[in-house]
């Protein structure tokens, strides 16, 4: 069965991530009623306790509302890394290389990301970081990118001493003012890209980090592999598992059978997280597509056989209805 946690279950600690939004805000002037105000959340500093993600996303929303200004995201960002969550935090301190600081974050997601969920990939000299949902917030969907990719960006900057040439893909339409994404992550900016994602030539990966201990890297992680397991969010679950045995044309009864609850349940799960089954299934075929285009070379024929599709026209219609454009004028858009 697979494991995964709801949106609406307590799972992050509220004296790192949630604590750190609040100081931020106060710090700006921002009123604490309003901040709070439906979240749900009492006591922050208590020790041990913990909020849902919903609650953390409630949280982060009203502080977007309240301080209204476009460096916000990126502000947050700034403070999100490495984190105070033990030792996966201080196992991505002591990261000997960038390589190896996109494996921990990967792996960790669930404490240092709890929110979005980063996949690392690579493919004939480049390096990826893409990000998906764990806990679903389509409002929020392009603050928490802004907010994750610049966690990253100046969590690289500190552990390898200089600003790393970072290419960025959204998954969204160009903002109106882009100046926060120059100044917090680059000028390398390509929007409408069906993904969110950093790219980086793979010659960065295994460049030595000045900060950075294998020893005391490897020591950290295994005291975090002696910690409780926290189960990924949802859609980070599911996102997974349809990854898994997208050749196999995934199905939603069988898939909640998996998760462990009824079909009906999976859908009003599922709804609650902003989503549904088809959304989720047909993101990751779009995903696979275009790995597949870009890492592989494939053409369209190459990519209806992979997916399942009888012929490459049926692939071509569904990748429209995914996408709203044809693979041609996608692969062209993403090519410049």
């Amino acid at each position: 069965m697979i494991a995964w946690r709801g949106a609406a279950e307590p799972s992050i600690p509220a004296c790192q991530q949630p604590a750190l939004v609040l100081a931020f805000a106060r710090s700006r002037d921002a009123d604490e009623g309003a901040l709070l105000r439906g979240t749900g959340i009492e006591a922050l500093a208590e020790p041990g306790a913990l909020v849902a993600p919903a609650q953390y996303l409630d949280l982060l929303a009203n502080a977007l509302r309240a301080l209204d200004s476009p460096d916000t995201s990126f502000m947050l960002g700034q403070q999100l890394l490495p984190g105070h969550d033990g030792a996966p935090s201080n196992a991505l301190v002591q990261a000997p290389t960038l390589r190896e600081a996109l494996a921990l974050l990967c792996r960790w997601h669930t404490r240092l990301t709890p929110l979005l969920r980063p996949r690392f990939e690579t493919w004939d000299g480049t390096a990826a970081l893409y990000w998906v949902d764990s806990h679903g917030a389509p409002a929020l969907r392009s603050a928490l990118v802004e907010m994750h990719m610049t966690a990253v960006v100046a969590l690289c900057r500190w552990l390898g001493g200089e600003r790393l040439p970072w290419r960025f893909c959204f998954n969204r339409t160009a903002p109106r003012h882009v100046e926060q994404h120059h100044v917090h992550l680059s000028s390398a900016l390509r929007f409408d890209c069906q993904f969110d994602a950093m790219l980086i030539g793979a010659e960065w990966l295994d460049r030595p980090w000045p900060r950075g201990s294998a020893l005391a890297a490897a020591l950290a992680l295994r005291a975090a592999e002696g910690e409780p397991a926290r189960p990924a969010g949802l859609l980070a679950a599911l996102y997974d598992y349809l990854l898994e045995r997208v050749r196999m044309a995934p199905v939603l009864e069988r898939t909640a059978g998996d998760f462990g609850v009824s079909p009906a349940t999976f859908k009003r799960q599922l709804a609650r997280h902003g989503t549904h089954f088809q959304a989720e299934l047909d993101q990751v075929r779009t995903h696979v597509a275009l790995w597949m285009f870009h890492a592989q070379g494939a053409d369209n024929e190459a990519v209806a056989r992979y997916l399942g599709f009888h012929d490459a026209a049926n692939f071509r219609r569904s990748f429209k209805r995914w996408t709203g454009l044809t693979p041609l004028l996608l692969k062209a858009g993403l090519a410049g």
